[in-house]
């Protein structure tokens, strides 16, 4: 294990979804153990988590779970002390933190499909410094429109036209900082989404902020996403290496 003398950090790693959008992909293997330049996805990220001063790893697991805990053991061979969490019924992605013990105060959490260069000790010190609630780390997205697109005024008369334009918009990279404190918005043994904490933090006016980052990013839930990671498998590979 590397010595580091800065504050160890715990990381929830989000590990127990399907995986459909990914067919056939996933059709025998969980989304975290797909391969990438040679090695399943969330090694990467246990790396990349490592690296930046994480050294407890829970991973949050149902679909499947026994492959990835065979694949990861107890994480000596990362670094890393792995532990494992189980939902009996998939929770969607935060309800399965309100069943882990022991979280500290602020802890990382992380989508289990996620490839990216991303500092997480700076996200984790700008949630500190900021005394979040949450800490959403972010990317600037483009999308562009292949039709024309109208704009109407209230009579729906023509007011505006684009020609196939581009659009730009800020996502969430899935990787956050968490106070333990947002846990009581979480309902214990329900469904609870990503969507439906941000509407409860919003309307609980908690704060919550933005951690953007332009470097490397790719959520490979998507098949055209995955193929872009296999094209990157070298580059992933670069900043990756155990």
């Amino acid at each position: 294990m590397i010595s580091d003398s800065r504050p160890q950090l715990t990381a929830v790693v989000l590990a127990g979804g399907k995986g459909s959008r990914l067919m056939p992909h996933t059709a025998e293997i969980p989304k975290p153990l797909v391969d990438v330049g040679g090695r399943p996805v969330v090694e990467y990220l246990l790396v990349r988590l490592r690296r930046s001063g994480v050294r407890r790893v829970v991973m949050a697991v149902n679909h499947m779970a026994d492959q990835i805990e065979r694949r990861l053991g107890d994480g000596s061979r990362f670094g890393l002390a792995i532990e494992y969490s189980h939902e009996s019924t998939p929770l969607s992605t935060i309800g399965p933190l309100r069943l882990i013990k022991n979280l500290p105060d602020d802890f990382v959490v992380a989508n289990g499909d996620v490839l990216t260069d991303l500092d997480v000790r700076a996200l984790y010190q700008s949630h500190i410094d900021r005394r979040a609630d949450l800490t959403v780390a972010t990317y600037r997205g483009n999308e562009k429109i292949d039709f024309g697109v109208l704009e109407l005024d209230e009579n729906n008369g023509v007011v505006g036209f684009r020609e196939k334009p581009d659009y730009s918009f800020i996502v969430s990279m899935g990787i956050y900082v968490f106070n333990r404190s947002v846990l009581d918005l979480v309902p214990p043994n329900q469904v609870f989404g990503f969507d439906q904490l941000m509407f409860a933090l919003l309307e609980k006016q908690r704060r919550v902020f933005a951690h953007p980052y332009d470097g490397f990013w790719l959520d490979i839930g998507r098949p055209s996403d995955y193929e872009r990671a296999q094209a990157e498998g070298e580059r992933i590979k670069g900043w990756c290496s155990l």
